[in-house]
């Protein structure tokens, strides 16, 4: 029954959903010129200290409320806020000013629009998250773009040697956590057979799907396959084998890492949740299928509202999880929703899929990052949301600058 869910959900075409007023023709790929980031100067940095705590929850950030009382930031403001600090796989760290061109700044200023009414935790009602457990799915697109991150995050693929992920998996706002020194990225593989130099993964994956089993979020249709999975490989002696619904992950060291200034503590006088975004530059190019960067539409724009994510959530160890949700309020830089989600599975790619212009194709595209479970302050209280950071044309054409290294391929988005 999963996997018709499955189905149905990434190979029948769209509809709309959201009022009964809008068809297929609405939700479309439309093509926006984009502002261009161009370097103006770089400089050398002290090496970081690397020992903050990663800290997957953030409090006292910016909310809903918050967001809408904020001034339009100037072209001046916009240029610090972007300029970045690189750090390079040695330790070495570098800050890279930036101008802005082409940008038309929006007077209205910053605008939230709401969709229904807020609750509470992340799992809110009924777990509607799908572990992925076919190979068939967990290898292949758009499943095979999420990505592990060794501090205990998720990314997704963007380049063959790009990753992006949440700032805040790597930084605190003011040093660089444990473990982002030596950072990798592990790329989900299906085990092979009889692969000897493996042998510590096959026993670690018999340990996971024995977790499985005794899950009671796995249906039971699925614990059944894993035992009897397991049961086939005592058969025919192997030592080694795959196993379903348990991924073995490819690690890649990673050459360099980008982070934009307004992260950082000082800059903006608090964390700001509107540049929790990072980029990560793989040592070696892989060879899968990567989900291509879009500009964030409008939730009115999105077929029935709704986003889709797949990550590492730490509390379904081992198994990719994917979900999907409607997003019930928006600013001009965030999403507000209640996808279910744990710890684990944030900087996970958010993406939707349209049509692309003058065709019947429908694509998906990355239209946002996830920053995960945060308390932001609403009314003065502290209350708590499931927060996304939308990808928008300034954040595409600076993403769009680290992918290529100019901002020629970064026209339109």
């Amino acid at each position: 029954m999963e996997h018709m869910l499955l189905l149905f959900m990434f190979f029948i075409p769209t509809l709309g959903l959201t009022n009964g007023a809008e068809t297929e023709e609405d939700f479309t790929w439309h093509l926006k010129k984009i502002p261009q980031i161009v370097s103006k100067r770089t400089f050398s940095l002290d090496s970081p200290k690397f020992e903050a705590k990663a800290k997957l929850e953030l409090n006292s950030v910016c909310g809903i409320e918050c967001q809408r009382k904020l001034p339009v930031p100037s072209l001046s403001d916009l240029k610090d806020l972007l300029s970045y600090e690189t750090v390079f796989e040695n330790g070495t760290r570098t800050l890279t000013e930036v101008n802005v061109l082409g940008l038309v700044l929006d007077p209205a200023g910053n605008t939230t629009t709401r969709r229904s009414s807020r609750k509470k935790r992340q799992i809110y009602g009924t777990d509607s998250r799908f572990s992925i457990y076919d190979k068939r799915f967990m290898t292949n697109f758009p499943f095979n773009t999420a990505v592990k991150i060794s501090t205990g995050c998720s990314g997704i693929l963007i380049s063959p040697k790009h990753v992006l992920t949440a700032a805040h998996c790597l930084h605190n706002g003011k040093d660089y956590v444990k473990g982002s020194k030596r950072l990798r990225v592990g790329l989900m593989k299906t085990k092979s057979r009889g692969d000897g130099r493996k042998r510590k993964g096959a026993k670690r994956s018999r340990r996971e799907v024995s977790a499985a089993q005794e899950d009671p979020e796995v249906p039971t249709e699925l614990r059944r396959r894993s035992k009897g999975g397991r049961r086939k490989q005592r058969r025919s002696g192997r030592k080694e084998g795959t196993s379903d619904g348990m991924p073995s992950f490819q690690w890649t060291r990673v050459k360099s890492t980008h982070i934009p200034k307004g992260w950082f503590k000082g800059v903006s006088g608090d964390i700001a949740l509107d540049y929790d975004y990072a980029v990560l530059e793989l040592k070696r190019p892989h060879k899968r299928k990567y989900m291509e960067l879009g500009i964030s539409p409008t939730i009115k724009m999105m077929p029935g509202s709704m986003i889709h994510f797949s990550g590492f959530d730490n509390d379904r160890s081992g198994q990719l999880v994917y979900r999907f949700c409607s997003i019930s309020d928006e600013s001009n830089d965030l999403f507000y929703q209640y996808c279910d989600a744990e710890p684990g599975s944030t900087g996970s790619g958010i993406y939707l899929r349209l049509k692309e212009p003058n065709k019947k194709k429908w694509k998906r595209k990355i239209i946002a990052v996830y920053s995960g479970h945060q308390w932001v302050d609403v009314n003065g209280e502290q209350q708590d949301y499931n927060v996304a950071v939308r990808i928008t044309p300034l954040k595409y054409a600076q993403i769009c600058f680290w992918i290529h290294g100019n901002d020629e391929n970064c026209t339109q988005g």
